[in-house]
């Protein structure tokens, strides 16, 4: 019988490569989007289907799982990838965006995670994928919300992990570099708050580098292969940091003291690219 993958943020980037992929290796795919009316290269792909749902309306979440059931046999894998960056100096920051940064980054895959676990314990298996980040483990200037919102995403998925096992349902992070796709576009947030002042000069260097590093980077398919690996590899093992440098990075951020990592991090970030 055929797997199914459920795919949050899958009208762009990261989910709609990881839908393509899957669909190509044979899996049903179940892509969710918030305007699934505008979709139309993944309505014309054999095994994929598409579903409206955004992780921040409680109605969208309370309704899926039966809509997904009566589709599918099984549900066997959820991937957790749907999120922005909400970035600039946390002083430009309004509580608003603050919140809106973890309901969708966090309390979104909290409680859609939370409408999976009955499925997934009553038919004896399943998987949990999230999206995370490279700077889930580290962290960078200007992306104060961002790196926490992260961070708390692999906190959650790292304590997870030991109440699932018991059910046969395990928890697995995807941690990418810097890649190629519209992050630092329509899915990047940059705080306007003009009554702050002095933080100019470092916006701009810091944030028109991680652009440049963007456009440089490898495409999306880099990770979508890094989420079929860990949902097929039959390996009892939590983090795959996926895309150019960040097995690297991330071992220098375990071998390194702190306070050397984070100067050259910072030095990093202020060089002109």
């Amino acid at each position: 019988m055929k797997k199914t993958i459920f795919i949050t943020g899958a009208s762009s980037g990261i989910g709609r490569e990881t839908a393509k992929y899957f669909s190509e290796k044979g899996w049903n795919v179940a892509a969710s989007m918030r305007s699934p009316e505008k979709e139309e290269e993944l309505k014309a792909i054999e095994g994929i289907r598409i579903y409206k749902l955004d992780v921040t309306r409680k109605e969208d979440l309370n309704t899926i799982v039966a809509t997904i059931q009566a589709d599918f046999p099984t549900i066997d894998v959820l991937f957790n990838n749907a999120g922005y960056g909400a970035v600039g100096a946390f002083e430009k920051s309004s509580p608003d965006e603050v919140k809106q940064q973890f309901d969708v980054n966090v309390f979104g895959v909290m409680d859609l995670t939370r409408e999976f676990l009955p499925v997934f314990r009553e038919q004896g298996h399943g998987m949990i994928i999230n999206t995370s980040s490279v700077i889930g483990r580290f962290t960078v200037p200007l992306y104060t919300l961002y790196c926490s919102s992260k961070w708390a995403l692999e906190g959650f998925s790292e304590a997870l992990q030991y109440e699932l096992k018991p059910f046969n349902i395990q928890v697995k992070i995807i941690e990418p570099a810097a890649i190629k796709t519209d992050f630092h576009g329509r899915s990047l947030q940059v705080f306007e708050n003009k009554e702050v002042q002095g933080y100019d000069e470092l916006e701009d260097r810091i944030l028109a580098g991680m652009k440049k590093r963007n456009e440089k980077a490898p495409g999306p398919e880099v990770v979508a292969k890094t989420v079929f690996q860990a949902a097929t590899d039959g390996k009892n093992k939590l983090r795959y940091p996926t895309g150019k440098g960040a097995k690297a990075i991330l071992l220098a951020r375990k071998l390194m003291p702190t306070s050397w990592f984070n100067k050259i991090v910072f030095k990093q970030q202020l060089e002109k690219q």
